[in-house]
């Protein structure tokens, strides 16, 4: 039977590069960790604005635990991130520009303007992303069914499944769980543990002491990491990728981390303790990788300004180019409906 184990971390310039990260690479994550950061807050001016319509998501403090993840898939492999995981459609390659225009409602969006949430189905090799739905889990099961389909077809390809601390409790998840762990399949299953499910703390969701132990429940493995150091969130993802790839079967990673603002923009969080937004605001994973970049990376002033720029750059280039794609022309809003209910 497999067991659970909690991560060491990932402490040195050596240790990361024998997990294959070097200096380029090291720069890279904490490019994708600031993009993920600066797309979220200039998101956030632009919803308080009245330039984004619905409502507004971030997955501020769960930056490393997304570009961790997503940095060490394959080409080929596939993911269903969540709403709180823009860092995996950064390193995955999406235009900000079709983000921008998906939050905004412009028909240049991936769903042409239909709505206004974080929506990317592309498969295209490089991306592999399936879009996600507001019901969660509820993409467990299909990306646990792609996994099954690489199976069957003897691709060396994995599938990456990414859940909450709170949907972790819907059957969803336990089915797909149990159906991994009989079949022994392709898949990494992700549960970002951000300590809150909208405001119920974890205290009151669960009874035990970690929701990796749910792995070894299924017949695999559950590992422990702290999501807000990326280093060793990528060297974790990638071992349990490539033991996926390599016919090892399926793990369970559990990040920890801190939903560091409220389950959406309206919601202040009023009711998270204190004492635990301190804590993890101190645990910044940009603040984190940053200073571990300038101590084991000698990452200088200099270059921490140019990748700062040039994030910003791409950024607001995104944004303009997404308020000049038009918004959907009412004539299609039929296109791509499946039956419309007709009354005489």
């Amino acid at each position: 039977m497999s067991a659970i184990r909690q991560a060491e971390p990932v402490l040195s310039a050596t240790e990361a590069s024998q997990a294959g990260l070097d200096r380029e690479r090291l720069l890279r994550l904490y490019r994708d960790m600031l993009a993920t950061r600066m797309f979220e807050e200039r998101g956030n001016l632009l919803f308080k604005a009245g330039r984004l319509p619905g409502s507004y998501y971030t997955g501020r403090g769960n930056e490393a635990a997304s570009v961790g993840v997503a940095s060490a898939m394959g080409e080929d492999d596939v993911a269903s991130p969540l709403h709180r995981n823009m860092g995996v459609h950064v390193v995955r390659g999406v235009d900000p520009a079709a983000l921008f225009c998906q939050y905004m409602g412009r028909a240049g969006g991936a769903t042409r303007g239909r709505d206004s949430n974080l929506r990317t189905n592309d498969f295209s090799p490089g991306v592999g992303l399936l879009a996600g739905v507001s019901h969660l889990p509820a993409m467990i099961p299909v990306i646990t069914g792609m996994a099954l389909a690489f199976q069957l077809r003897r691709e060396p390809r994995v599938a990456v499944g990414w859940c909450g601390d709170g949907a972790a409790a819907r059957g969803d998840m336990h089915e797909s769980m149990n159906l991994a762990g009989v079949r022994e399949l392709p898949i990494v299953y992700i549960i970002d543990n951000n300590q809150y499910a909208y405001s119920t703390p974890n205290s009151l969701s669960f009874a035990c002491e970690h929701l990796a132990d749910r792995g070894p429940a299924y017949g695999f493995e559950g590992i422990v990491v702290d999501g807000t150091d990326v280093l060793t969130v990528y060297r974790e993802a990638a071992r349990a990728i490539e033991k996926a790839r390599a016919g090892g079967g399926p793990t369970l990673l559990e990040l920890i981390t801190l939903r560091m603002e409220g389950h959406a923009v309206h919601d202040d969080a009023a009711y998270v303790p204190r004492s635990l937004v301190d804590e993890f605001t101190a645990r910044d994973p940009v603040d984190r990788y940053r200073a571990w970049l300038q101590v084991n990376q000698e990452l200088t002033d200099e270059e921490q300004a140019a990748i700062e720029a040039e994030v910003r750059a791409t950024i607001e280039k995104g944004v303009a180019d997404a308020e000049a794609s038009p918004l959907p022309n009412p004539d299609t809003v039929l296109d791509g409906v499946y039956a419309v209910s007709s009354q005489e």
